[in-house]
């Protein structure tokens, strides 16, 4: 681009404007303070921690980070730490095998349909008969896994019948599920202990 020469009017007006103004000193140019950001407060100073036999103070070590998994706990663990609903002397009888269950169902090879059926009108019949304790057979499944991308639940009516009967219309009747005592199948079945009929 080439450079436009003034005219005589421009020139004569430039000379007017420099006249009338004076000149600036290179700091009155630039002053670095009026275009700084605002403080937003007092400077925090490391927290520091005395060590012992040292006159020195250390910054403190921040805290690790705990690192907490949301996974669902085992069966057999949400069954210890469920809370104990029945008389606790009676509760430890029948944790120890002590107790003799007053009737008992075994679900062995049914399906889950078949087997939820079956449950429900057990556990209804027993409450309406007045009984207390009762043993439900689950069997401790078989691992049908055959290393596909899903895995499958080893167990599943193992699992499946703690959420039965805590689930309506059974856990009205329901005051407790505990696992088995050896004696009576261990893992691989319950002791339901119902509510007294009203």
């Amino acid at each position: 681009m080439k450079k436009r020469r003034l005219s005589a009017d421009d020139e004569a007006l430039w000379c007017r404007v420099t006249q009338q103004t004076d000149p600036l000193t290179k700091r009155e140019t630039f002053d670095p303070a009026a275009y700084a950001p605002p403080p937003k407060g007092p400077p925090r100073e490391p927290r520091a921690t005395a060590v012992k036999g040292a006159g020195r103070h250390f910054p403190s070590k921040p805290a690790p980070r705990k690192t907490s998994f949301d996974l669902v706990p085992s069966l057999p663990e949400r069954l210890q730490k469920a809370p104990v609903q029945m008389d606790r002397k009676t509760f430890g009888k029948m944790r120890r095998g002590k107790l003799k269950p007053e009737g008992r169902i075994d679900l062995h090879g049914m399906t889950l349909d078949r087997a939820h059926g079956a449950l429900a009108r057990f556990i209804l019949s027993s409450h309406g008969s007045g009984k207390r304790l009762v043993l439900v057979i689950t069997g401790k499944g078989k691992n049908r896994d055959e290393g596909g991308p899903i895995p499958v639940r080893h167990g599943v009516l193992r699992h499946q019948v703690p959420q039965w009967l805590g689930t309506p219309p059974l856990s009205a009747v329901v005051m407790q599920v505990s696992a088995a005592h050896v004696s009576h199948g261990g893992g691989g079945a319950y002791y339901v202990y119902l509510r007294r009929p009203r």
